[in-house]
């Protein structure tokens, strides 16, 4: 138990660290980012980052269950609600991530705004599988 909240601790403090620019990180522009999928969310949910700056995700998949991670507007949200495809990785900002797996996907915010992030998978965007990226100029 110990090694698991001195972990959730390390994870939480690399969030902080590289969601905010800290030192370490790859170059000016250029973050990574640490997600958990845990109990069918997104940790951390919420992301802000300034125009221009390119974020390596890596998103670890801890649930008992399959997951997406995918990144658009509402539009884009909608589409992947709607949409049949089973799995995804090709396209920047699109990863399936299987139980107990880690993937990355690189995403470049080139214009202020708000995106989302969503798992489309049955009934996950309805249970509340959503987060959001706030860009900023």
């Amino acid at each position: 138990m110990i090694r698991r909240a001195t972990r959730a601790l390390l994870v939480a403090m690399t969030i902080a660290v590289t969601a905010c620019g800290g030192s370490g990180g790859p170059g000016a522009g250029e973050r990574e980012v640490h997600v958990e999928l845990r109990d069918s969310r997104f940790v951390p949910d919420r992301f802000q980052f300034e125009v221009g700056t390119t974020v390596t995700f890596v998103v670890e998949n801890t649930d008992p269950i399959d997951h997406e991670f995918l990144i658009g507007d509402e539009a884009v949200q909608q589409v992947h609600e709607e949409g049949t495809e089973a799995h995804h990785g090709a396209k920047s900002g699109e990863l399936s991530i299987p139980i107990g797996e880690t993937r990355t996907t690189t995403y470049t915010f080139d214009e202020p705004g708000l995106l989302l992030i969503g798992c489309h998978l049955p009934s996950h965007y309805d249970f509340g599988m959503r987060g959001e990226i706030i860009i900023t100029e």
